[in-house]
C-alpha cells in the first residue's frame, strides 16, 4: 500500500512541505492526566491497555494532521497557497517516491471565523487537475477537479469558485458558487496540476498563479486576500517523527483537546464511549489507567501498526495497490496505517497507485524486463498514466539518460499490433526502442517501480484491469 504523498525522512523545509510529507510537529496545552489507574486487576489492566493502543490508533491521523498543519503554518499563513515551482530530481533526498507527474498547490484552511472562497482558473482541456480536501480526520470530503469540476446551475465556469464553509455555518454562498460543506474547521486542500516535463513547468506555474483563496468576507467586499509570506524555516528534527516519539500521555493530551476543536465523526461513538472508559474524550482528560498501562497499549499500537496490511490490498501480477483510500469510515486501522504510509492519498476515483518491487541484478549481472500491455490493456484512464522507478530506498535513481519515468512526458509508441510494451533495465536498449518506451533502473539492487492511473476507468476500481507481469526479456 503507497499512498500519493510519501513520509519525511531528514528535515522539514519549504521543500519538504511541497512534498506533502507526513510532518509533525508541537505540542498543545488543554486536557491532562488525572487518576493513574493504581489497583486495577490484571484482566482490567490488560483491557484498558487494549483500549489505549485501539485509541492510539484511533486517533493518531488527528494528532499527525495536526501537526502536518502546524509544520506548514511555521513556513506560510493560514488560508494561503503554498506553490512547488519545479520537478524533482535524484538530488532530492527527503521525501520517498516523489511525484513527477503534477506540481502542487498546497494550503491550510481555517473556517472557524468565516467560509474560505477557492477560484480554480480555466485549465488548458487535456490537462488533469483535482482540488483535493481533507478533513481533520484525513477523510477526502470534497475533489473538484478536471473530471469532475462540480458546479452549478449559476456556477458553470471555467473559472470555478467554491466556497469552503465550516460545520455550523449558514450563511449564503454567492450565486456563481458552489458551497463545499465541511466536518471539520481544521480543513487540508492538496492541488495538484498535471505537469508533462520540465518544459511545460512554466505553463502550470501560470496556472498556480491564478489560483485564489479569499476569505469569503473580502470575497464579497471585492478585497483581495491579505497578503502572507513565505519563511524559509528549517528544524532538524521531522515533526512526524516527533509524533512518533511522543510519550503516551503527550500524545492523548494532544489528541483529547484537537478533538474538542475537530470533533469526530457521529459513527464513532461507539468507539469513543468505549475510549471514554480511560477518560480519552473530546476535551477530556486520561483516567483510570496507570502510567504503565497506558505507555504499554501505546507501545504495542506502534509495534502493530506498520506491519497492518489492508484486507482488501488488490495482489496482481506482481504489483500491489488500493482501491479504498480516501474515505475511511470506520476502518481506523486502515486510516492510520494510511497517514504513516502516505498522508493526504487520492480517492481511488482520482488517482491509483500500483506498487512492484524487483531486483536489478542477478550475482552482478545486471537483469532486463518487459512490460506488455496487450492491445486492448493500455491503462484505461480518462486522463493519463504514468510508471515511475526509484531505487531501493525508494529515491529517484541517478541514471545517465536522465529518464525517470514513462507514459506522459515522453509518450510511448505502441506496437503495430496496438498492445505496448516497455524496457525496464539499466542499459539503453537499442535505437529500435522508442525513447518514451525505456524505463531505466539501477544497475544493481533492489528497485521499485509505481504505476499511477490518474482517473481511472471502472474496469480499474471494479478489479476487472490488472497490470500485467514485470517479465524478463527474451
Amino acid at each position: 500500500m503507497n499512498g500519493e504523498l510519501d513520509r519525511l525522512s531528514t528535515r522539514v523545509s519549504r521543500r519538504t512541505v511541497l512534498g506533502l510529507a507526513a510532518a509533525a510537529g508541537v505540542t498543545l496545552a488543554a486536557c491532562g492526566r488525572s487518576d493513574d489507574g493504581a489497583g486495577a486487576t490484571s484482566t482490567d489492566a490488560a483491557d484498558l491497555r487494549g483500549i489505549a493502543a485501539d485509541a492510539y490508533v484511533f486517533g493518531y491521523p488527528l494528532v499527525l494532521m495536526d501537526a502536518t498543519r502546524t509544520a506548514f503554518e511555521a513556513i506560510v499563513p493560514t488560508n494561503r497557497f503554498l506553490h512547488a515551482d519545479s520537478l524533482p530530481t535524484p538530488a532530492r533526498r527527503d521525501l520517498v517516491r516523489v511525484n513527477i507527474d503534477t506540481l502542487y498547490s498546497i494550503s491550510w484552511l481555517d473556517l472557524a471565523a468565516e467560509p474560505i472562497v477557492l477560484r480554480v482558473p480555466a485549465v488548458e482541456s487535456g490537462r488533469f487537475w483535482v482540488m483535493q480536501f481533507l478533513d481533520a480526520w484525513t477523510n477526502t470530503v470534497h475533489s473538484p477537479g478536471s473530471i469532475q469540476p462540480r458546479v452549478g446551475p449559476d456556477a458553470p465556469g471555467p473559472p470555478y469558485t467554491y466556497v469552503v464553509t465550516g460545520p455550523g455555518w449558514a450563511g449564503e454562498v454567492p450565486d456563481d458558487a458552489v458551497r463545499l460543506e465541511m466536518p471539520t474547521p481544521t480543513v487540508w486542500l492538496i492541488g495538484r496540476i498535471q505537469v508533462d516535463g520540465v518544459e511545460d513547468v512554466p505553463a502550470v506555474r501560470a496556472r498556480q498563479r491564478e489560483l485564489a483563496l479569499v476569505p469569503l468576507g473580502d470575497w464579497l467586499a471585492g478585497r483581495p486576500a491579505p497578503e502572507g509570506s513565505v519563511k524559509p524555516v528549517e528544524t532538524t528534527t521531522p515533526p512526524a517523527f516527533r509524533v512518533g516519539s511522543m510519550d503516551a500521555s503527550s500524545f492523548f493530551t494532544r489528541l483529547c483537546a484537537l478533538m474538542a476543536v475537530n470533533p469526530p465523526a457521529p459513527e464513532d461513538a461507539p468507539a469513543l464511549a468505549r475510549f471514554a472508559r480511560i477518560g480519552i474524550r473530546p476535551g477530556g482528560a486520561v483516567t483510570g489507567i496507570s502510567a504503565a498501562d497506558l505507555a504499554a497499549g501505546v507501545a504495542t499500537a506502534r509495534r502493530q501498526l506498520p506491519t497492518y496490511t489492508d484486507p482488501d490490498t488488490t495482489v496482481a501480477n506482481g504489483w500491489e495497490y488500493s482501491t479504498e483510500l480516501g474515505d475511511y469510515g470506520t476502518d481506523y486501522r486502515l486510516r492510520a496505517r494510511v497517514a504513516q504510509q502516505g498522508l493526504g492519498a487520492n480517492l481511488p476515483e482520482h488517482a491509483i497507485y500500483p506498487n512492484l518491487d524487483g531486483l536489478a541484478d542477478t550475482d552482478g549481472t545486471p537483469n532486463r524486463y518487459r512490460l506488455r500491455f496487450p492491445p486492448d490493456q493500455i491503462p484505461p484512464v480518462d486522463a493519463f498514466w504514468s510508471i515511475t522507478a526509484y531505487d531501493g530506498d525508494g529515491f529517484l535513481i541517478p541514471h545517465p539518460s536522465g529518464v525517470h519515468s514513462v507514459g506522459h512526458h515522453i509518450p510511448p509508441v505502441p506496437n503495430p499490433d496496438g498492445s505496448l510494451e516497455i524496457a525496464v533495465q539499466y542499459e539503453h536498449p537499442g535505437s529500435a526502442v522508442p525513447p518514451g518506451n525505456w524505463l531505466p533502473i539501477p544497475d544493481a539492487g533492489p528497485f521499485s517501480l509505481t504505476m499511477r492511473l490518474y482517473a481511472p476507468q471502472p474496469s480499474v476500481l471494479r478489479g476487472e484491469w490488472r497490470p500485467p507481469a514485470l517479465e524478463p526479456a527474451p
